[in-house]
């Protein structure tokens, strides 16, 4: 939106009020004052180089709009789509023409309002509505997880039909997607790579929380010839904050609910060589039977190594085959020596209870194992363990901030004004 001064307007209002007196209550009192009459319409006025007739608008073309003849000129022009987005646009210092200085959005429908006055300072009013083409390259997100509930460690995350690389296309692309959770929480987008994106808080979710994510990326341009697509909504809830803490050397496994210990579970973790992953890790899924054969982690069926066993009570970790299971043959180890090849295992009835206890994305972490930590992004959603600073850099709004500032609305596509 954009505003020229009024200077002959507001002249006039004074000599009014001078005239009238000191019992004057104001400008709008009287029918000889221009600014109490009802806006006549300045289609003649006014001219724009939008379609004619049921032609549609070439969202890469900007719009203008000008005062024709030199019988008038423009004092405001307001321009929104379908969405409520409003344009961004300049208006020259003689209110002759307006332009705006935004890309449109392509395949919706606009309406512009433009205010006038005449030289005698009565206001005009025009209203133009047009729609824009349909992009023909278009970028669709789809959130995730499915709609449900999580534990507090589930991050959301957006999957792009197509690359975006470039910076400034990326800043588009991140201003558009907005997570909002009740209660309020501060967190940030972090790009994976060029098609995807997680978004995580500083801390876990709040337990009990709704949490919404959103696009307004349809139709809003990217880059050069290149558009949002649609998206579908997103909505997840959370429950009570579930962490099962492993530690490795001393072989237990603490479970708190909402900081409070429920339980103490004996376990046994990779032994040498195979040894279980630090860091924090969430829960993936849940089945209760599952064949484990060492082939599918790249071990050799001829290798003393070699395993093939039928696991139940089989809580995911990663994707790799790490898992919290059933382990009935290594009861005697559990809570003593880690001996297996890189899963958590315990006793059947203790799996069958932290089975039923955890849920996807609930907080399983390792502390104190001689294994490689969790890495972030390819394993699962080892999100949190990259710290608060460095996952604010993988965002593009946020990259810059310094520490303990916030921005505002960084993950919601704002009107330019």
């Amino acid at each position: 939106m954009s505003h020229a001064p009024r200077t002959r307007t507001v002249l006039g209002c004074t000599l009014l009020v001078t005239a009238l007196g000191a019992g004057a209550t104001g400008c709008g009192g009287s029918d000889g004052n221009p600014l109490s009459a009802k806006p006549y319409d300045a289609a003649g006025q006014v001219a724009y180089n939008g379609p004619a007739g049921s032609a549609k608008a070439d969202p890469d073309r900007p719009l203008e709009i000008t005062a024709r003849g030199g019988r008038g000129r423009i004092t405001d022009v307001t321009a929104a789509d379908a969405a409520g987005r409003y344009l961004a646009g300049e208006l020259d210092g003689d209110g002759h023409r307006w332009h705006s200085t935004a890309p449109l959005v392509a395949g919706t429908h606009y309406t512009v309002v433009v205010s006038t006055e005449d030289s005698d300072g009565a206001p005009g009013r025009r209203t133009l509505t047009f729609d824009t083409t349909a992009p023909k390259d278009a970028v669709k997100v789809e959130f995730g997880p499915d709609k449900g509930k999580y534990g507090v460690g589930q991050p959301i995350t957006a999957e792009l039909s197509k690359p975006v690389k470039d910076k400034a296309a990326r800043a588009v692309v991140e201003r558009a997607l907005k997570v909002e959770s009740t209660p309020a929480t501060e967190g940030a987008w972090y790009w994976v790579d060029d098609k995807t994106l997680h978004y995580r808080p500083k801390e876990y979710w709040p337990t009990h929380a709704t949490i919404r994510a959103t696009s307004r990326l349809e139709g809003v341009k990217i880059a050069d010839k290149l558009y949002g697509g649609p998206a579908q909504p997103l909505k997840i809830t959370t429950g009570d904050r579930i962490e099962a803490i492993t530690d490795a050397s001393s072989h237990y496994m603490t479970v708190k609910r909402n900081g409070e210990v429920i339980n103490t579970i004996p376990v046994t973790t990779g032994k040498p060589g195979f040894s279980t992953r630090n860091g924090v890790k969430v829960v993936l899924g849940k089945q209760y039977f599952v064949r484990m054969r060492g082939e599918t982690v790249g071990i050799s069926s001829n290798s003393a190594d070699a395993y093939d066993l039928p696991v139940y009570y089989a809580t995911r970790v990663t994707w790799s085959g790490e898992y919290v299971h059933a382990a009935p043959w290594s009861v005697g180890s559990q809570g003593a020596e880690n001996v297996s090849h890189g899963c958590t295992g315990m006793s059947t009835g203790n799996a069958a209870w932290f089975f039923e206890t955890v849920t996807e994305g609930d907080i399983v972490k390792v502390v104190n194992s001689i294994g490689e930590d969790m890495t972030p992004f390819d394993n699962g959603f080892g999100d949190w363990n990259v710290d608060w600073d460095k996952w604010r850099k993988g965002s593009v709004l946020q990259a810059d901030l310094k520490a303990g500032q916030s921005k505002l609305n960084s993950a919601r596509l704002r009107p330019q004004v």
